[in-house]
């Protein structure tokens, strides 16, 4: 009888509850990497129009290491709030981290973008991809790469004895598919093994140091474009909404330090706009980030509660680069005879757009989608498609040859990319350095899975240490919707990954080493030939903050408009300052703004500008005279106490001709909130 009890009670108790014996070294580290604020492209959308004008929550790089004892082999995953996480990033981080512990290299670093469309852009090498950004924005490369960074270190720092626990689960309610032409051409008995056009699979590990719990990474499969190309706010979006409220929950449990990541997968055909036309649930963009950033931390939090499987067994890796614009694709991996990648090039429906954001050029999706011969025109002739090229990427109409634009030599888009596998015992991650449709994504796992055993479970991990396009199946590629137009290498992209990552897999269950010399072109600096040095290596033309003013009679920090007397619970308290520019100061792992509450006398800070609660316009004024504003606005959440509050807003401003920097401060009038 006593037996039976024991049983049954340890049967009801909760993960982490249970005995786990403490079988790796486990890191975590989180750090600020919010990029300029205030009149720089953002990128995601690639719309020149969409520039930053303030924050409505902050990016940051979220590190996770996990080691065997011993100095033994050690992985470093890192997730970052970024559109795209770029190579030029992966090689200035790959340079830095050698710093921190000999054992971090290239071959077991991955860095991988939620792929949020809400966060500052300029951080490439590559043409392609500055762009609508006006170039490159060497304040966004550099807090990026200093972030990264730093979380690593953290991450590194604070390794203890601990392990790692699995769950998978899945969730429907926060996805469909926005190309679901291209996904029904796939063959039909591959369609009837999957419930969904979506990927529903969620995977969340669970990373304990002990009897603490240290952090958690989720990966769902999702685009974070529930706020539009209308927005100008920096945000991580549904993904940072998520990470958010794990974050606040753990903070609210006595654990400030636990770090919560929602990170990609093979989302490169799942929207979160549930109405297929850039919005849903609702009408409202604010509250869909909200309701499908939920969704995501409701079911993470269930399986990270529920997870009881511990990974066992060694921490091992493979890595590598290949031209993938060069690869020669064996039988068994295109279902037929032998075939060949292409020169990276990108089609019509590329200048379309997706459904979440239409680029309005005058481009369809579809084989037979409308095009505007005038824009065709202009970009090929930039490059003009060769026979052989038109041939090779046969059904695509070619909009733009990117590998060979321009007259610099140097390709609009890499080439060179990585392939990476990370193993922690009975879990292996795959990452890709694009963006993967739903069964695309499948079929990579299915190719390692056959190698690694039917055991092993595995996850996409996308966006991964660089950026080349979208990857589509064959059968999808000859629908040509947005997808398949942004494939850049051909109609056989997918079968040369399947067949790169085959080969990993193989070189890691044999315990084979792999050898190759190739590596990617490091542009860090490049300049443009006949055209002098400039400040920065990358051209740039964003234009630099000259100076800041106040008005005439006025001072930094002074209020202009105040906040009413009183509120209540769900009003929005606003008040607008005299400021200067944000990118005179990033405030990196600071603030622009504070909401006060005076207690026994004191004010204390109850949100700053990471709260989901609060949003920091910037606006410029006079551009001659250098005056700008910038907008608190505290929408107070259910649950807040009564009391008196204030709003404080923190700022700098640059002096014509010194450019010397200087900080201020300034704070509304006190209002009750009742």
């Amino acid at each position: 009888m006593t037996r039976l009890f024991l049983t049954a009670c340890c049967a009801l108790l909760p993960a982490w509850a249970q005995a786990y014996s403490d079988n790796y070294l486990v890191g975590v580290g989180k750090h600020d990497i919010t990029g300029a604020a205030a009149e720089v492209g953002m990128f995601g959308y690639a719309n020149p129009e969409q520039k930053s004008s303030g924050i409505h929550n902050r990016q940051y790089a979220r590190a996770y290491i996990i080691a065997e004892p011993d100095d033994g082999p050690a992985v470093v995953f890192v997730n970052v709030d970024a559109g795209a996480l770029f190579q030029s990033v992966n090689q200035a981080v790959v340079e830095r981290i050698k710093a921190i512990d000999k054992r971090f290299t290239q071959d077991n670093l991955v860095l991988s973008a939620t792929h949020t469309h809400g966060g500052a852009g300029g951080q490439s090498h590559y043409a392609l991809y500055n762009m609508t950004i006006l170039g490159f924005v060497k304040e966004n490369f550099d807090v990026q790469v200093n972030g990264i960074v730093k979380a690593i270190t953290e991450a590194h720092e604070n390794l203890r004895p601990g392990h790692v626990l699995i769950k998978r689960g899945e969730l429907l309610t926060a996805s469909k598919n926005r190309s679901q032409p291209a996904y029904d051409n796939n063959p039909a008995a591959e369609r009837q093994r999957y419930s969904s056009s979506v990927d529903p699979e969620m995977l969340v590990l669970r990373l304990r140091q002990g009897n603490r719990d240290a952090g958690m990474i989720s990966w769902f499969a999702v685009h974070p474009t529930s706020m539009s190309n209308s927005n100008t706010l920096l945000t991580s979006d549904n993904k940072g909404r998520a990470e958010w409220r794990f974050e606040e929950r753990a903070r609210a449990q006595g654990n400030p330090d636990f770090v919560a990541s929602f990170a990609q997968s093979n989302h490169a055909d799942t929207t979160p706009n549930l109405n297929l036309d850039g919005t849903g649930p609702t009408n409202d963009q604010l509250r869909n980030t909200e309701i499908i950033g939920d969704r995501q931390f409701d079911k993470a939090l269930q399986l990270y509660l529920d997870a009881s499987v511990q990974l066992t067994g060694s921490v091992d890796f493979r890595h590598q680069y290949n031209d993938f614009s060069k690869i020669s694709v064996r039988p068994e991996f295109t279902g037929g005879p032998p075939q060949k990648t292409c020169n990276a090039a990108l089609g019509n429906a590329f200048a379309a757009g997706a459904e979440d954001g239409r680029a309005n050029m005058g481009f369809e999706e579809g084989i037979h989608g409308a095009f505007s011969q005038e824009w065709r025109d202009r970009m090929q002739s930039l490059a003009p498609p060769t026979k052989e090229e038109i041939t090779c990427h046969a059904p695509k109409p070619i909009l733009l040859v990117q590998s060979r634009a321009g007259s610099s030599g140097i390709p609009w888009s890499p080439e060179v990319l990585p392939a990476s596998i990370l193993r922690i015992g009975q879990f292996a991650l795959l990452a890709v350095p694009g963006e993967f449709t739903v069964m695309s994504g499948r079929r990579l796992r299915e190719t390692v899975r056959g190698v690694l055993g039917s055991n092993q479970l595995l996850v996409v991990a996308g966006m991964s240490n660089a950026y080349a396009g979208y990857v589509t199946t064959a059968e999808e590629y000859d629908k040509q919707h947005y997808e398949g137009g942004s494939t850049h290498f051909g109609r056989w992209t997918l079968a040369a990954y399947q067949q790169v990552f085959n080969d990993l897999a193989v070189a890691l269950r044999d315990q084979q080493a792999l050898v190759s010399t190739l590596v990617p072109r490091d542009l860090h600096d490049w300049e443009f030939p006949a055209l002098p040095r400039l400040i920065y290596p990358q051209l740039s033309v964003v234009t630099p903050v000259l100076y800041d003013n106040p008005p005439a009679g006025m001072q930094f920090g002074e209020v202009d408009r105040d906040v009413n007397a009183q509120y209540r619970v769900g009003d929005t308290a606003q008040a607008v300052f005299w400021t200067g520019h944000p990118r005179n100061n990033l405030r990196t792992e600071g603030t622009f703004l504070e909401v006060q509450r005076k207690v026994a006398g004191n004010w204390q800070t109850v949100a700053r500008d990471n709260d989901w609660s609060t949003e920091y316009h910037w606006l410029r004024k006079d551009g001659f005279w250098g005056t700008s504003q910038a907008t608190l606005r505290w929408t107070i959440p259910q649950g807040t106490a009564p009391g008196e509050y204030r709003l404080k807003h923190y700022g700098d401003s640059k002096a014509l001709g010194s450019g010397d920097i200087s900080s201020f401060s300034g704070v509304s009038r006190s209002f009750l909130v009742q």
